[in-house]
């Protein structure tokens, strides 16, 4: 297996500047590191930093507390768990969430934002607890084309590779 990747809380400073709840700090200091839950496993679980309920039809933009340093040539794919879009149609907003290599170094330390609704046709509201699974991330390599000559660099995230 390669090692590409390492998973790293991003600074207090800049957690509390995105979180928009209570007890910003306690949050923090107990946020957990995504983590495969077995060796077979290809997703990393990133897990919920506080609990929250989602009724049918709404959304919720997870600051996860988390960023990545990907090698280049490598992004991070940001899927739901399996369970919850199984059993809620939990689905992330922008359907697959992609953390670029270079997302790391934007001015907001590459907080990885995780925006979920629940798209249930049943009337079920998702609960989940701190400390929970909530989304995957799976790391998948890319190839470009061989005329390719990007040059831009990055500095932030949510479309701003095309303002």
């Amino acid at each position: 297996m390669k090692k590409i990747a390492k998973f790293e809380k991003v600074s207090k400073t800049q957690f509390l500047k995105d979180f928009e709840g209570e007890n910003a700090k306690e949050v923090f200091e107990k946020i957990k590191l995504p983590a495969r839950a077995t060796s077979g496993s290809a997703g990393y679980d990133f897990y919920a930093p506080f609990d929250f309920i989602i009724a049918p039809g709404e959304t919720i933009k997870v600051p996860t507390g988390i960023r990545v340093k990907i090698d280049e040539g490598w992004v991070l794919k940001i899927y739901p768990r399996s369970g919850l879009g199984f059993k809620y149609r939990l689905q992330l907003n922008n359907t697959v969430g992609i953390i670029d290599s270079d997302y790391y170094n934007s001015d907001n330390e590459g907080h990885i934002f995780i925006k979920i609704t629940n798209d249930s046709n049943e009337g079920k509201t998702v609960e989940l607890k701190k400390g929970e699974g909530f989304a995957q991330g799976i790391f998948v390599e890319y190839g470009i084309t061989v005329d390719d000559e990007a040059v831009g660099v990055r500095n932030g995230g949510f479309g701003s590779t095309t303002k």
